[in-house]
């Protein structure tokens, strides 16, 4: 799903109504009717809701909401943060329809004892005051506003974005001077603000209010990801399948101590739907690594006198014989940094010709050296986190966080391949220099462990989608994150560990191929 600028978005509602043929108060009226629409299903316990109005288009926005709630039997209140004189436009239209006295506030006075009086006895607030074309800071009657809001206990729904928060802002967004948001409902397209302004612990939803997608442009070249971005994946399988039509992965790595990473990447790429998945691993860990789920098949390698993956395991053709029959190969999880095991590494690299996962060590085994990262001789994704970004771009990890957008387009372009800058909004960078941000996951998820499960993850959804493997990298990373939120919901983020997102990938399959099929998306 395309991100916009609030300019971008404002030419968006212009061609819609100036080249589709859409009405600006269509528009506004279905943006409302979404709003209270959800209110409806979502708080049915409701009863009394106050809507606080601005007097631009958000505040048109809360009109229709009103009016909406008001007809549905809902107690309704509107307070005004102006003079009904200092309306025009759409928002004055819809304030005519409303079939209810609003409350006008123009003074802080009147501010303190009618909007305090009125939140005080409702269930729940809609905050419609500011929209996305507000530029910080608020000041005056409406931070006012803003800060009596945020004293109050009662939920929030936001009307398209957190009142005083910059829409166009890629950096987190806190402070008295934004309004709080229990849910924040926009309309058509995000902005960059509900992806990475940290705007709400609950939910972002994007409804579509009219515009067609040839309206939706934007020069930002990026995207958020949502379950109808891969909804082919996610679709039943043919009656007639079998383990052949979804690919075999193989994931070589695994070392004496580090057997488990291997053992995990391997079953991830099998509970991401990959038809088989052998695990390369050292003689001497095969055994655990076998032991770890009997679904996996797995392959032994020479080894190295510490008991990890040694050069002979590449030499006299032995590695390309193992990758001719696999889809994907996925190398580093649980490999280690031994320097034979470096230049096994290397060798490695160069000799796949199938589609190309590297983690963990086996990009560390790169450091320096990233010349031989070269995602044109056949497909290459690339899945760090800040630190081996870090050793991999020679660059701190603290200017890698500060600019991680930019950062992973220019890797990405550079190496001709995608690259999955791991973290909070995890960044996924495509070599056309596009790139998607993921809204899935949660802090539970940074234990070790989780990375590895992503390898192969990625693995498994490219045995499956090979001549699209980076829009399946962009599926492992969602599902991935997905299957660490089910996760939390039972083991809470301070207990969960990496083979919980293993049990947690069915329900996060289900609630994606749910979602894709619903005709508003989820963006957090």
């Amino acid at each position: 799903m395309k991100i916009t600028t609030a300019e971008e978005m404002r030419e968006i509602d212009r061609a819609t109504s100036e080249r589709f043929g859409v009405p600006s108060l269509t528009l506004m009226e279905n943006a409302g009717t979404a709003i209270a629409d959800f209110i409806l299903r979502n708080h049915v316990d409701a009863n009394r809701v106050t809507v606080v109005c601005g007097k631009g288009n958000n505040g048109g926005d809360g009109f229709v909401v009103a009016r909406k709630l008001h007809r549905a039997g809902r107690v309704v209140e509107v307070v005004l943060l102006a003079s009904r004189t200092q309306l025009k436009g759409d928002a004055l239209a819809m304030f005519e329809r409303l079939p209810l006295r609003p409350v006008e506030v123009t003074n802080e006075e009147e501010l303190i004892a009618e909007t305090e009086r009125s939140l005080a006895k409702c269930d729940l607030m809609v905050d419609a005051i500011l929209g996305t074309g507000f530029r910080p800071p608020v000041t005056g009657l409406l931070a006012d506003a803003i800060a009596i809001m945020n004293r109050n206990d009662k939920p929030i729904v936001a009307v398209d974005i957190p009142s005083g928060a910059d829409s166009d802002s890629m950096t987190p967004q806190s402070g008295d001077g934004i309004a709080r948001a229990d849910v924040i409902i926009t309309f058509t397209a995000p902005r960059p603000a509900h992806v990475f302004g940290n705007l709400t612990h609950g939910a972002i939803i994007v409804v579509p209010i009219g515009s067609p997608p040839e309206a939706i442009v934007s020069a930002l070249n990026l995207e958020v990801t949502t379950p109808r971005d891969f909804a082919a994946l996610l679709a039943p399988r043919p009656r007639d399948s079998n383990k052949g039509s979804y690919g075999h992965a193989l994931i070589v790595g695994g070392s004496f101590g580090k057997s488990g990473a291997a053992a995990m990447a391997g079953m991830a790429a099998l509970r991401a739907g990959a038809g088989l998945s052998t695990v390369a691993t050292p003689a001497r860990v095969l055994t655990s690594v076998a032991a770890f789920a009997a679904e996996l098949m797995t392959e032994p390698l020479p080894e190295t006198s510490v008991g990890s993956i040694s050069m002979a395991a590449a030499q006299n053709g032995r590695f390309l014989d193992l990758t001719k029959p696999m889809t994907v190969v996925a190398i580093g999880p649980g490999i280690g940094r031994n320097p034979e095991t470096v230049q096994f590494v290397h060798e490695a690299v160069h000799q796949t010709k199938v589609p190309l996962v590297v983690d963990a060590d086996g990009l560390n085994a790169f450091e320096g050296q990233t010349n031989l990262l070269d995602g044109r001789r056949r497909p290459l994704v690339l899945t760090p986190h800040p630190g081996e970004m870090s050793r991999l771009a020679g660059i701190s990890i603290k200017a890698i966080q500060a600019d991680r957008l930019n950062v992973a387009r220019s890797f990405a372009r550079d190496h001709g391949l995608v690259l999955v800058l791991k973290g909070n909004r995890t960044i996924i960078a495509l070599p056309n220099g596009s790139a998607w941000v993921n809204p899935t996951g949660n802090p539970g998820m940074a234990t070790g462990g989780t990375g590895d499960i992503l390898t192969g993850m990625t693995a498994g959804v490219i045995a499956q989608m090979p001549n699209d493997y980076a829009r399946a990298a962009i599926a492992a990373v969602y599902l991935h994150g997905l299957a660490g939120d089910v996760a939390a919901e039972t083991m809470g983020e301070h207990s969960l560990v990496a083979t919980d997102l293993l049990a947690g990938l069915p329900e996060a399959f289900r609630r994606a191929a749910q979602w894709a099929m619903e005709s508003t998306m989820r963006i957090g």
